[in-house]
């Protein structure tokens, strides 16, 4: 997989039509690769390694009916 880089330094505040038209810049990806830079960039802010992701604890959730 490609490494996607966050250019940090290139970040401002868009007006709606900029950030549309930034948008639109991604609509030339395929719907995989716009997939991998997201969960790329999602490795990047919660800091867990893209290779080797932390496994979901399990046991913080319960299953419970509604009709009670």
């Amino acid at each position: 997989m490609n490494k996607f880089r966050l250019d940090k330094t290139v970040f401002k505040a868009q007006t709606v039509a900029e950030a549309d038209e930034s948008m639109r810049n991604y609509l030339n990806y395929s719907a995989k690769e716009r997939l991998e830079i997201a969960y790329y960039l999602t490795s990047l802010a919660y800091g867990f390694d893209i290779d080797n992701p932390p496994r979901m604890d399990k046991t913080l959730f319960q299953i419970k009916s509604h009709r009670d």
